[in-house]
């Protein structure tokens, strides 16, 4: 089946949504162990939230960037995803969507969350034709991520960096059979209808 351009995929449950951070290993390995995130992370920035496995290997470099070692796989639930969805905007104007370029820029500083849509990445992090999201928290968003939507947060670079090696090593089927298991999210009910032109 031909994907199309631009889809949630994800491991996903009934209620909940995995999504993939990276950080140092101070705030990483203190967020594993504690279970949600440490003083020393900061809630005054944006953060950015990627359900994709692959495009979070590209942007980490299968957790070997500097102040990217860790690499978190943080469980948060479906009704706070689905939140920061109906409550984002764009974070590029989009003609056709908005008026102008005028009324997006308003309509982005009043979002707590934006999307963007990213090339998803195939085992070697080369860009596929099909986009996945990345979803930017801020302000409210990232309080209620943290507070209120965070389910379990578990240390994953281990993994990373299993598959990364079977890659190097040319055995790309024991590496996919290691990635988790990604489906399309469920969108119905107009979840995105306000993102479309």
């Amino acid at each position: 089946m031909e994907e199309p351009h631009r889809r949630i995929r994800a491991l996903h449950s009934e209620s909940t949504i995995t999504v993939y951070q990276a950080y140092a290993p101070l705030i990483g390995l203190r967020a594993a162990r504690e279970g949600r995130f440490p003083a020393v992370w900061k809630r005054d920035r944006m953060t950015w939230i990627k359900p994709s496995f692959l495009w979070m290997m590209y942007r980490c470099g299968w957790g070997t960037k500097e102040g990217q070692e860790t690499v978190l796989a943080v469980e948060i639930t479906r009704d706070g995803f689905e939140w920061a969805l109906r409550h984002a905007c764009l974070s590029s104007y989009e003609r056709g969507l908005d008026p102008d370029l005028a009324t997006w820029q308003r309509r982005l500083k009043r979002s707590p969350t934006r999307i963007q849509w990213d090339p998803e990445r195939d085992l070697h992090l080369r860009p596929l034709p099909y986009r996945s999201l990345q979803l930017g928290l801020s302000g409210e968003a990232v309080g209620r991520y943290a507070d209120e939507w965070t389910v379990g947060i578990r240390d994953v670079t281990p993994l990373a960096h299993e598959i990364h090696a079977l890659v190097r090593d040319g055995d790309l089927e024991s590496a996919a059979r290691l990635l988790p298991q990604e489906r399309p999210y469920p969108t119905a009910d107009g979840l995105l209808s306000h993102l479309r032109a």
